[in-house]
């Protein structure tokens, strides 16, 4: 009895140490596994990729209603965007709701603003590289004989400019006599009233509506009085298109692209708007 009992003892005592054996190589094996599954998730976890996350956004930039050069850059920033993988949508707004907006971050940004629009806003960023301008052009009646070369020559007329567009604001900055409208169209029809002497725009604004409103008797001067470059601007919180666009702008110059796709659009808008 004692000999079996023995023996019995042995027995348990070996099937012991094998049952912890097996039971500290499972848990080492298991701790390998859970290191290695750490390792092969942190490998495979996705980087932090600023153009992926913002390509699942629709982004929405404000622009200035009734303005030729705006139309324009709607479809070619529209266009910029779309090479980059992302989505937009522009609304219209006149001027100073469009500026307010932007700087607030109702909106995203403005389309395209001139380059003092950066300094009055400081919650927008300039994306560096301009992709379009503007001239700033004196309309007058042809009977009226007016001649102006100089900024300085504005004083001596009554003038009228589109409410919260920056580049005619700067022109006749401490100046009174000004009516401001909200349309190219009844600027000229304040014109033709008698009631101002000078029509300030964007040469292809003014142009292109004295084709549409058949004025034969309306006259640009020879020369714009400022030719200016126009410039993208983003909401703070977006800053990180800022980079990403400009690099777009820049390869799509380099390239021809960008003139390319400029012609196009500009014959896109004349031909709605005559």
């Amino acid at each position: 009895m004692r000999l079996l009992l023995c023996l019995c003892s042995l027995l348990l005592s070996s099937y012991s140490s094998k049952l912890f054996a097996l039971s500290a190589d499972h848990a080492v094996l298991s701790s390998v596994q859970s290191q290695n599954k750490s390792v092969i998730q942190l490998a495979t976890k996705p980087k932090n990729n600023p153009l992926k996350s913002s390509s699942d956004k629709t982004y929405d930039f404000a622009s200035i209603e009734l303005l030729i050069e705006q139309e324009v850059g709607r479809i070619v920033l529209k266009q910029i965007y779309k090479n980059i993988g992302i989505n937009i949508t522009i609304s219209p707004l006149p001027g100073n709701r469009a500026q307010h907006f932007a700087n607030t971050g109702i909106n995203d940004g403005e389309i395209m603003r001139i380059w003092t629009y950066g300094d009055e806003n400081p919650n927008t960023i300039r994306v560096p590289t301009p992709y379009y301008y503007l001239e700033t052009m004196p309309f007058v009646l042809k009977s009226s004989k007016i001649s102006i070369l100089l900024k300085e020559d504005l004083a001596k007329y009554r003038l009228t400019k589109i409410r919260g567009v920056k580049h005619t604001n700067n022109i006749t900055k401490g100046l009174t006599n000004i009516y401001e409208m909200s349309s190219t169209d009844d600027m000229f029809k304040l014109l033709l009233s008698g009631k101002v002497d000078v029509l300030l725009t964007n040469t292809l604004d003014g142009n292109l509506a004295l084709e549409r409103l058949g004025l034969r008797n309306v006259a640009s001067m020879e020369k714009p009085l400022v030719r200016l470059s126009l410039y993208h601007y983003i909401h703070k919180d977006n800053k990180v298109l800022v980079p990403i666009v400009d690099k777009e702008i820049q390869r799509m110059k380099s390239n021809g692209e960008l003139a390319t796709l400029i012609l196009q659009a500009e014959k896109s808008v004349f031909q709605l708007n005559q």
